[in-house]
């Protein structure tokens, strides 16, 4: 018996024109990812001349690794029984521009995890390392990630 294999499909597209030079063609693109039936419209970074107002493939990488985090962490939780309330992300990541090739230099995690009183928090930091050991995007990217949970407990209802 074999192991499935699991295939993903994204597609992106541009239309307009860079005969005007570097500075003023539009940095607007639409993404998608069957079966999934949204759409994005992205850009790239304002510091790269995109629109601010919309996602960039940087913010989309963050995002991914914390999204994949949040799954992973919950699908541990239950697991080991462990009863998750809440869970809000909040993300960062830097990069440099100093050093060549340019690259996402760390991304941080800083997730506030709301859970019915019971386990410890050092059984939660544990799953919380645990989920990150399971998450498939961590392991696919070469950037750095730093995980600093806050921790909250409240009585069962």
């Amino acid at each position: 018996m074999t192991d499935p294999v699991h295939l993903f499909r994204a597609h992106c597209s541009w239309t307009g024109s860079t005969g005007a030079g570097h500075e003023e063609y539009a940095r607007t693109i639409r993404a998608g990812a069957p079966p999934a039936e949204a759409e994005l419209t992205l850009s790239s970074d304002p510091a790269f001349l995109g629109d601010a107002a919309l996602l960039n493939p940087e913010q989309l990488l963050v995002l991914a690794v914390a999204s994949c985090q949040l799954l992973a962490f919950l699908a541990v939780a239950a697991r080991a029984r462990v009863d998750v309330r809440d869970y809000r992300e909040d993300a960062t990541a830097t990069m440099s521009q100093a050093h060549r090739p340019i690259r996402l230099d760390e991304i941080v995690l800083r997730p506030r995890i709301t859970l019915v009183a019971g386990p410890t928090e050092e059984r939660v930091r544990h799953l919380v390392e645990v989920a990150h050991r399971e998450c498939f995007v961590a392991h696919s990217v070469a950037t750095p990630i730093r995980i600093e949970p806050l921790i909250a407990f409240v009585e069962p209802a």
